[in-house]
Formats: C-alpha cells, structure tokens, sequence
C-alpha cells in the first residue's frame, strides 16, 4: 500500500470509558498512519457512516461495556451492506474468548483484550495491508 493506512477508532453505545480508544488512537498515529477518533457513545449506523465519509482502511471498535456481540455484528453487516467488503473491522475491550472466536466467525478481524500491547496491534494492522511477499 502506498499510501498512509486511514483507521476510524469508535466508540459504541453506552461506554463511557474512552481511554483505551484514545491510547489506541496515538499508537496507531505514532506508527504513521491517519487516525480519525469518533468520540463516546456513536451508533454503529453513525459508525459506518463517518469510515464512509472518510475513506478508511479499517475501522476499529473498542468496547467495554458487554455490548459486544450486538454492536460488532451491526456494524459488520452496516458495512456489507453500503459495499465496504474491503474495510478491515477489528477491535478491543473486555470480550470472553468464547465471544471472540465467535465473532471471528461473523468476518471481525483481531479483537484485542487488556493487555495487549500497542505493537501487536500496530503489526496486526500493517500486516493486513502490506503487500504479501512470495
């Protein structure tokens, strides 16, 4: 990819916490890629709407609030349907392992639990979208 990776950090329903999502954010823009931050409590309709209108590459949902398994699907199936096939969804919080190999199963990228450090989630990201060597 020639041209910087654009990644939209969301904020979902009710969660207040907007911490992780703001490390996440400055992690990601460190690395040098172009992160929009949409701020707490947004629709997953609003969600897509605004990686739309922003051209991203990925979008990733930090959730927090038991809301997981409702809002990563909408999301996942809000994209489907406006064509956004090639938009990478992934995303982090307090998540059971069950949930995550689940949601896995519904096409979600990497979800990313406490603790986990900045540059696997930074790897994780380029590695998507690195041209794959043969």
């Amino acid at each position: 990819m020639n041209q910087k990776i654009r990644v939209l950090i969301a904020k979902a329903g009710l969660d207040g916490h907007d911490r992780g999502a703001k490390v996440i954010a400055a992690a990601l823009r460190d690395a040098g890629m172009e992160v929009i931050y949409t701020g707490l409590r947004k629709t997953p309709e609003s969600i897509v709407e605004a990686a739309l209108q922003e051209d991203v590459h990925a979008v990733g949902i930090s959730s927090l609030s038991g809301a997981h398994m409702t809002i990563f699907p909408k999301v996942k199936k809000l994209m489907k349907e406006k064509g956004m096939d090639d938009v990478l969804l992934f995303g982090g919080g307090i998540v059971p392992q069950e949930d995550i190999v689940r949601l896995k199963e519904l096409g979600i990228g990497e979800i990313f639990t406490p603790g986990a450090s900045m540059f696997s989630i930074v790897d994780y990201i380029n590695s998507v979208f690195q041209p794959k060597t043969v």
